[in-house]
């Protein structure tokens, strides 16, 4: 084949659109390796959620102590009883407590493996290498373990990486059918009902998956089948918005909001208080972890510390949908424009 034939077909084969696509898998490639090996590669815990329960002055004491570890790996406060730090932790406001008992050498840790075994491992090896430099012993006692088929307490994060993948995968799949951008309306009504059908049937899925057929998760199926089909139509939803207004480009995006950003810093892998600052600030604005704190509450923590959560999915529900509405609206008129 001649040079210049050659030429013409890689000009031909290779577009100007085909090489930007290109660059951009690239980047997003060199995104998710960054994201995720420099949101776990290293977890220390920092700032984390401590309850002290001791006689007045010797909690003071170890409040004391506590808060002038290096790093800053705890974040203590005194309880009036372990009654308080047992309810504090069904609660989600604290992830451990330490009792300390000053008529014996050894002091008891309270922990909670259902909001993540790692945490709870991470929290009770460093209580345990103070109280040796006290010359005093611990008794853990798991106050919310993780299932016993979930011994890890990683099955509701991968839940809820299910449910986010059928979110944007359903998406992704409508755009490709019929075109990125929806031409009207109508069609993106349409487009928003049949990712609301997929919620559900991809929520009920997921939900009887991990529960009955499993038994992975505890809690209630039907908690879990609403949760799913929250999450699954947020991801959804935004999904169909960004392809909305920036066409293929959208799906992109949000892979890197879901998947690049999402995921690691969801407190699956590694729950919030060992995570990095700028992951464990975004993960609770992001639906991989609003929904990884949800089901862990739905599954573990009676129901607790939710509204905050499904506050965040149901606002990328509503904004997905009112975004894919108004950028159809747009383009109606734009057309009918002479």
């Amino acid at each position: 084949m001649p040079h210049s034939s050659l030429l013409a077909e890689v000009r031909d084969a290779v577009t100007p659109r085909a090489t930007l696509l290109i660059v951009g898998v690239i980047a997003l490639q060199l995104l998710f390796i960054a994201s995720y090996v420099g949101a776990l590669h290293d977890p220390k815990p920092k700032d984390v959620p401590f309850g002290v329960v001791a006689p007045q002055a010797a909690a003071g004491q170890a409040v004391s102590r506590l808060e002038q570890l290096p790093g800053s790996p705890l974040d203590p406060r005194a309880l009036p009883n372990a009654a308080a730090a047992r309810t504090r932790l069904a609660h989600r406001d604290i992830d451990a407590a330490l009792i300390i008992d000053p008529r014996s050498n050894t002091d008891t840790l309270l922990v909670a493996s259902g909001g993540g075994r790692v945490l709870s491992t991470t929290l009770t090896a460093l209580v345990t290498t103070l109280e040796k430099s006290e010359r005093r012993t611990i008794r853990t006692i798991d106050v919310i373990p993780s299932a016993p088929h979930d011994p890890n307490g990683l099955s509701s994060f991968y839940l809820v990486i299910g449910w986010c993948v059928g979110g944007y995968l359903g998406a992704a799949a409508l755009a490709i059918s019929a075109g990125a951008k929806p031409s009207n309306p109508t069609r993106a009504a349409i487009r928003l009902a049949v990712m609301a059908l997929v919620a559900i049937i991809g929520g009920l899925g997921g939900a009887l998956i991990t529960g009955p057929v499993l038994d992975a998760l505890p809690g209630s199926t039907a908690a879990l089948w609403g949760l799913g089909t929250l999450i699954i139509f947020a991801v959804g939803a935004a999904t169909l918005a960004l392809q909305g207004v920036f066409g293929t480009i959208g799906i992109g995006l949000v892979i890197l909001l879901v998947v690049i950003l999402g995921n690691p810093s969801a407190g699956g892998a590694l729950p919030p208080p060992l995570l990095p600052p700028f992951w464990k600030a975004i993960g609770p604005a992001l639906p991989p972890g609003a929904g990884t704190w949800s089901t862990r509450s739905l599954a573990y923590f009676d129901n607790n510390a939710m509204t905050g959560p499904l506050l965040v999915l149901a606002a990328w529900a509503v904004a997905g949908a009112a975004i894919t509405m108004a950028a159809a609206t747009v383009r109606k008129r734009a057309k009918a424009t002479p």
